[in-house]
């Protein structure tokens, strides 16, 4: 990260950046997954090659639909496939050896060099929720997002020391107009946190606009060299790409920014039924997505994605934590890592309107089944709720919080000589207890994981206390982490700077709310 900060240390402000520095308080975030245990593998090696047989047939025979993206077909016709109308057959292994160039892992660099992270290999790197329009919490119930509500869950991303990344639209904030909120949401992840984050592409020059901010941040030559975004690129399921998503992800390939490649699937809707079908639905987007990628920018950073839910047949709505989305999100792993490409899934799900019992279970299945299969990036860690409309402030910390527990489960079981604990064995002997043996005293401090938020007091001591619900509980965190924020430091130019683009580009066209 030197080139980025030298070229702001060289513009002024300096001396104020190093006062800034020296006064600021740095929160402690864990630095991201590195799995020492083994991935869940549901598939046999001959139903992963019928899957990837049937995605090839599907490209070749059925085909894609590239929309009103003209650019996007010359692309693909000039490298071999089939262009009729807007329709692309992708001849058999065609995109195959095309994703051959995209790199298998990355780093996405933040603005504090410490908070970079690695995406892919056995890592996991945990992003918040992305996407609500609404957010909800115990005082204000559930209302339209806002601006404000934003930069508080930027703040809670940034204290929240198991969460790696600030992630792109936490909520939606509708009080400020669509085609200028994105301005605000990039700063509010400059400048309120120094973790990395995510660009937008509701708009390819919204995407435009993020490198841009981006090259402010961290120096133009720097943006040029390294990867400082990643984003989100849906695909229309089943098997279309529209021209804004892929003129967003145009913009970040050809800026060497990257792109999560990620069908957005509701099983028995946007896909077959079965779990055998969707993947080889799956496998054959996100074929098409990320060659076509490759082919803006070959060797551009990419992740291949697979948001799955399935769907009650009775009232539509979709399913979360279920066990065919366990099937599919493990399936889909072995299929990233048979590509050789990094791989987003998971979150902390759930369709609960309120952070109950059933946000629990459905929550802790999600995560867990992410981190069993192997997910490289995993987006809507914390704070999803109602199947994704609601940002939760009390879930946000309630999942932070857990994120802790994957982070130990990952490391697996030591065996050096102090785990295998052969002296706490022989001092102790049979009838004894541990708790003041030698071995206890130099091991408890780290031994086993705390919660930060969960009771666990004795029940007359929970009682005088109020009788705290864990939603309370959570309440009074959001409340402490809010009230002990402190700002990271930033060089005052960098700021300055970023300021006047944004009043810049928002001075440059009328509000719309379209």
């Amino acid at each position: 990260m030197a080139d980025g900060s030298g070229r702001r240390r060289g513009r002024g402000g300096g001396g104020a950046a190093r006062r800034a520095e020296r006064s600021a308080v740095s929160f402690e975030t864990a630095k991201f997954i590195e799995r020492n245990i083994p991935n869940f593998e549901i598939l046999n090696d001959e139903a992963l090659e019928i899957i990837e047989m049937n995605a090839e047939t599907v490209l070749e025979e059925i085909g894609v639909n590239f929309l009103a993206n003209p650019g996007a077909l010359a692309r693909w016709k000039e490298a071999g496939a089939d262009v009729q109308g807007e329709r692309v057959h992708i001849p058999r292994g065609l995109a195959r050896e095309l994703i051959k160039t995209a790199p298998s892992s990355f780093t996405q660099h933040a603005r504090n060099p410490e908070r970079s992270v690695e995406i892919g290999g056995k890592n996991l790197v945990l992003a918040p929720v992305y996407g609500p329009p609404f957010v909800r919490d115990v005082e204000g119930g559930r209302r339209y997002a806002t601006i404000e509500d934003f930069r508080k869950f930027v703040k809670l991303g940034y204290m929240s020391k198991w969460l790696h990344h600030s992630g792109g639209t936490v909520c939606e904030p509708t009080d400020v107009a669509v085609n200028k909120r994105h301005l605000d949401m990039l700063q509010a992840h400059m400048i309120l946190s120094d973790k990395p984050y995510m660009g937008s592409v509701t708009e390819p020059s919204r995407a435009r606009d993020s490198v841009e901010m981006s090259e402010i941040l961290f120096g133009k030559q720097f943006v040029s060299e390294k990867t400082v975004m990643t984003s989100l690129i849906n695909i229309n399921s089943p098997m279309t790409f529209d021209d804004v998503m892929m003129g967003a992800m145009e913009v970040y390939a050809e800026a060497n920014q990257a792109c999560i490649v990620s069908p957005f699937i509701v099983g028995g809707a946007m896909a077959p039924v079965s779990v055998a079908g969707t993947l080889t639905q799956v496998m054959a987007e996100v074929l098409a997505g990320i060659a076509y990628n490759q082919l803006v920018r070959p060797g551009a950073p990419v992740i291949m994605g697979a948001f799955v839910t399935s769907i009650d047949m009775n009232s539509g709505a979709p399913t979360f934590g279920t066990p065919e989305a366990a099937h599919i999100t493990y399936g889909a792993g072995q299929i990233a890592r048979r590509l050789g490409l990094p791989y987003r899934s998971s979150g902390g799900f759930t369709g609960a309107k309120l952070p109950d019992a059933q946000a629990a279970y459905e929550t802790a299945n999600s995560l867990n089944m992410g981190l069993l299969s192997g997910v490289n990036f995993m987006l809507h860690s914390c704070g999803w709720l109602e199947g994704g409309l609601v940002s939760s402030f009390e879930k946000f910390v309630m999942d932070a919080d857990q994120l802790g527990a994957l982070h130990h489960i990952a490391k697996g079981i030591e065996m050096d000589t102090n785990a295998q604990a052969m002296d706490a064995l022989r001092e102790v002997g049979p009838g004894g207890h541990f708790l003041g043996c030698e071995h206890t005293q130099a091991n408890f401090k780290r031994a086993f994981w705390k919660s930060d938020l969960l009771d666990y007091k004795p029940f007359e001591t929970w009682s005088d206390e109020g009788a705290r619900d864990t939603q309370e509980l959570a309440r009074v965190r959001v409340e402490t982490l809010l009230n002990t924020y402190q700002q990271p430091a930033i060089d005052p130019a960098i700021s300055e700077e970023l300021d006047a683009y944004v009043a810049r580009k928002k001075e440059a066209e009328p509000d719309s709310f379209i």
